[in-house]
C-alpha cells in the first residue's frame, strides 16, 4: 500500500515539475511607450563624417575656416575658429563649386575663391 502511494506521489511531483519552465519570466519594469511608433519609423541616416578642415588666409589678411564633409558635396564655412558655421554650402556634384544663398566657394588645390555677402569675392590660400 505504501509503495503505491509513494509511486503515485512521485508521478504527481514529476508531472508538476515537467510543466514548469526553467526560463525565468522577464518583465520590463519600464516599458517604452513609443516602442510601436519607433518600430515603424524609417531607418535613420547619419550625417556625413568630416573629411578635412582647412584654414585659408585671404588677400585682405582675414581667415576663413572650411570644413569639408566626406560626401564631397558639403562644406561648412566659419569666419571665426570657435564659432558656429556662417554657412553650409552644397555642390551640385563632387568637384563643382559649393554654393548657398549669398555664398560660393571654388576649390583649386590649396587655393579657394570665396564669396560672402559681407566681404565680397576673395582669393585665399591654405
Amino acid at each position: 500500500m505504501y509503495k503505491i502511494v509513494f509511486a503515485a506521489a512521485s508521478v504527481a511531483a514529476s508531472l508538476s515539475l515537467a510543466a514548469c519552465s526553467n526560463e525565468p519570466e522577464v518583465v520590463d519594469p519600464n516599458p517604452d511607450p513609443q516602442a510601436a511608433e519607433l518600430a515603424k519609423a524609417p531607418p535613420v541616416t547619419l550625417p556625413p563624417a568630416i573629411r578635412e578642415s582647412k584654414t585659408y588666409r585671404c588677400k585682405d589678411n582675414s581667415l576663413v575656416y572650411v570644413t569639408y564633409l566626406a560626401d564631397d558635396v558639403t562644406a561648412m564655412v566659419r569666419d571665426k575658429q570657435e564659432e558656429p558655421p556662417v554657412a553650409t554650402l552644397k555642390a551640385p556634384a563632387a568637384g563643382q563649386p559649393f554654393v548657398s544663398e549669398g555664398f560660393s566657394l571654388s576649390v583649386a588645390g590649396n587655393s579657394i575663391t570665396y564669396n560672402s555677402p559681407d566681404k565680397g569675392t576673395q582669393s585665399c590660400k591654405a
